[in-house]
């Protein structure tokens, strides 16, 4: 078994990796029969030499590898023929954009395992960066904050080596008494309270961020039956908001109103009522200044989210009257932050937290016959035609 790390090829180079050298190290010792090779890259965290270090062959050509583990799309050239793959190809909801990846992708006869697609029995995903855009979107919602107040200056996230140091910077500034809500209760949300808990602001309850003043700042963490209703007013659960979110509207305004700075992290399903609409937004008593959008649907649920920012450019304005982009210091404005590739700020501790989870779910399937079916679940094309699990594809495949 021959597992080779590639070198990541997109633009802007990703810094993450699948395996770090400490995790390649424990695996080849656990599995005396595993070989890993490591694509030479001078863009990644862990230099060349870290792996070396760790008595890891560093390699120009990794094409004697049975399995190929990367973490941002393969350029179409690079894609090596009948080899199994695993990176998040951004195919499985039918992106445009990738195409004609996915056609290459079968035409070279490749077998495709999106880290999406890595699910236990329940369908709950496996390996993710969730935790780590949670952590960055956090700290950078409190950057943009001082940025857009000129009240402090916190340096980037990516100029900083990890979580604990991120966290020592938000410790030194000040922050007025504001009020903070965060919306989600998954790992991206919880990654983000990590953040508020560990520079020390006092969480609330809903009842108390609705209705109390305080002299801190405070956060409060909802979820979907927090900021949605249904119309009829019966309160059932979340299964059935799930179940049939046409039943339900929007109640995030009653948040809105008395909130300051807003931190996104919910997933949102397709059919469920818009968080806040460019209507809210305009209203007299929406109050949000600052809007932290980790979850990053462009155009959609929050409506200040009118495109992705990047990380070299992380913040613009929304002016919700005249529904178009500002300064993000304009007085008028609500300050955006909508990067929609967070982990890579962190790249470390991304990498090192992703490779504990490949490292305990995906390798041991390729030792067990893969008795939990893991890779059966996460295949996605086999034999040049795609797997029935993924066959709702086709039609995509096909241009229709």
């Amino acid at each position: 078994m021959k597992i080779g790390i590639i070198k990541e090829r997109k633009n802007p180079p990703d810094r993450r990796v699948v395996l770090s050298p400490e995790k390649c190290k424990e695996l080849l010792l656990e599995y005396p029969e595993l070989e890993i090779k490591v694509e030479s890259s001078n863009s990644r965290f862990f230099s060349d030499k870290a792996y070396k270090e760790e008595g890891l062959e560093v390699v120009s050509d990794v094409s004697d590898c049975d399995v190929l583990l990367g973490v941002k799309e393969v350029p179409i050239t690079n894609l090596i023929p009948n080899k199994k793959y695993f990176f998040f190809s951004h195919t499985i909801k039918k992106q445009a954009y990738n195409r004609n990846l996915l056609r290459a992708i079968l035409d070279k006869n490749i077998e495709l395992y999106d880290h999406e697609t890595i699910t236990n029995q329940k369908g709950i995903r496996l390996v993710a960066f969730g935790r780590y855009a949670g952590i960055v979107g956090a700290y950078n919602g409190f950057r943009t904050y001082g940025l857009k107040f000129e009240l402090f200056n916190l340096p980037k996230a990516e100029v900083l080596h990890d979580q604990l140091m991120l966290i020592e910077e938000l410790k030194k500034i000040n922050l007025p008494n504001i009020k903070i809500v965060l919306t989600g209760k998954g790992r991206v949300s919880n990654g983000a309270k990590e953040m508020l808990d560990g520079m020390g602001l006092k969480e609330v309850s809903v009842e108390e961020f609705l209705t109390q003043t305080f002299n801190e700042p405070v956060y409060v963490q909802i979820d979907v039956l927090d900021y949605n209703k249904r119309k009829d007013g019966k309160i059932i659960n979340e299964v059935d908001f799930f179940n049939n979110p046409q039943e339900y509207e929007g109640d995030f305004m009653r948040f809105a109103k008395v909130a300051d700075m807003y931190i996104a992290c919910h997933f949102y399903g397709t059919g469920s009522p818009y968080i806040f609409t460019r209507e809210d937004a305009k209203s007299a008593d929406f109050n949000i200044k600052v809007v932290a959008d980790i979850s990053c649907d462009i155009d959609g649920p929050v409506a200040s989210t009118i495109r992705p920012s990047t990380i070299a450019e992380p913040n613009y304005g929304y002016n919700p009257k005249t529904e178009e982009e500002v300064d993000f210091k304009d007085e008028n404005a609500i300050a955006v932050m909508a990067v929609d590739n967070l982990p890579c700020e962190l790249p470390k501790d991304a990498s090192e937290g992703f490779g504990d989870s490949f490292a305990k779910y995906v390798i041991p399937a390729f030792f067990n016959n893969d008795k939990d079916g893991v890779l059966e679940r996460a295949k996605m094309t086999e034999n040049g035609k795609l797997t029935q699990r993924f066959s709702y594809l086709q039609d995509f495949v096909d241009g229709k």
